[in-house]
């Protein structure tokens, strides 16, 4: 599959915290200020640029002149508050020697499960994008709690390429991208080129990958990110923002770091954000036939399909649909509370009322409300 990074007009590039930090010694201006001359330029040139930013909690320890990274969530939610303020005005100082308007969109898992909220902060960042304005993204640290993060910028990265629908996810870290084996550690590790983004194998090879002590993910989150990028059809490219022009370089085609392709046909809107939920509050296990049926068939999962619940979930939350090797095949909003659902759980629906004593939905999950994983 022939890929032309020229013609991916909409991009989300992220910038990884030891980066941004010169390895936690505190903002690194020089550094901010290359990347946003490239941005610039490729601004000029008709290109949609939204920025996706680590390091606040390392600008805020820094700026608090503490030794190392607190573990205690309301520290760790104090030093987002205080380096956000440096972060963003690093940033600004950058653009405002070209008069580019920026923005700030601080945003949280909660923002992005709520349909409503999703909806408008995609029109916001459209709108911005529409207006010239090149909008910073960060996860509002300072309130966020485990329940409401995203847990990692390279996760925001890939959601909020999805979001917009950018063609193109470029993620900047202290690594030349990913490589078959610990770069660090062995002198035969190999950079992958090119390959197809949620291959399974990429998993298992950037699991044992290390990351920066000062970010909160590694190799892993960011070939996972690709993955989530691809679902709208981004490609995504892991590279080292440490490299000269880099980003100047990778839109005139020059293959740097490494390059993970979508190749599957982009899900629609609303499959797509189904697909972005990523608390799931329950599971159901399902029998072989339920699997086929929703795999093979495009059919809705029906109670009679469903031979085990696990979780305490209520009507309309999102839920996992396990299929009979423990693998995950689907979620989707479900029509009955767990409880509803291990009373009708192996019956067929039309026992439903008989069971329940009324029927909301003959589906357990509606196809138009399921998504496959």
């Amino acid at each position: 599959m022939k890929i032309k990074i020229a013609e991916c007009k909409r991009m989300v590039v992220k910038v990884g915290s030891s980066l941004v930090t010169d390895e936690g010694r505190g903002l690194h201006q020089a550094a901010i200020d290359q990347w946003i001359d490239q941005i610039v330029i490729l601004k000029k040139k008709g290109y949609e640029i939204i920025i996706v930013s680590s390091g606040a909690v390392a600008a805020g320890i820094s700026r608090l002149k503490w030794s190392s990274k607190p573990q205690a969530l309301p520290e760790l939610q104090a030093a987002a508050s205080v380096g956000q303020v440096g972060l963003v005005e690093s940033y600004e100082k950058a653009f405002r020697k070209y008069r580019v308007n920026t923005s700030q969109i601080l945003l949280t898992h909660e923002d992005l499960a709520n349909r409503t909220r999703y909806l408008n902060a995609r029109a916001t960042i459209k709108t911005l994008l529409r207006l010239g304005i090149i909008p910073i993204v960060n996860e509002n640290d300072s309130v966020a709690t485990s329940e409401i993060r995203f847990g990692d910028n390279d996760t925001l990265a890939a959601l909020v390429t999805n979001l917009i629908e950018a063609n193109l996810l470029i993620i900047l870290t202290d690594q030349d991208g990913l490589y078959n084996l610990d770069p660090r550690t062995n002198k035969d590790a190999q950079l992958v080129k090119t390959a197809k983004a949620g291959d399974d194998r990429l998993e298992k090879m950037a699991s044992g990958l290390p990351g920066s002590h000062l970010g909160s993910g590694g190799m892993i989150t960011k070939v996972i990110a690709a993955k989530r990028a691809a679902r709208s059809g981004a490609h995504t490219i892991i590279a080292s923002g440490r490299e000269k022009n880099i980003l100047a370089r990778l839109v005139t085609e020059e293959k740097i770091g490494t390059l993970l392709v979508a190749d599957k046909i982009p899900l629609d809107a609303k499959r797509q954000w189904l697909a972005d939920h990523l608390n799931i509050q329950g599971r159901v296990y399902l029998d072989q036939g339920a699997t086929i049926a929703l795999l093979k068939e495009g059919k809705s999962l029906l109670p009679i399909g469903v031979r085990k619940v696990d979780g305490n979930f209520s009507r309309g939350d999102l839920i996992a649909c396990i299929d009979p090797l423990n693998k995950e095949i689907a979620r989707g909003l479900v029509n009955y509370s767990s409880d509803e659902t291990n009373k009708i759980l192996n019956n067929p629906s039309k026992k439903i009322k008989q069971i329940l004593g009324y029927i909301a939905e003959d589906e357990l999950i509606h196809r138009d409300n399921l998504v496959l994983t």
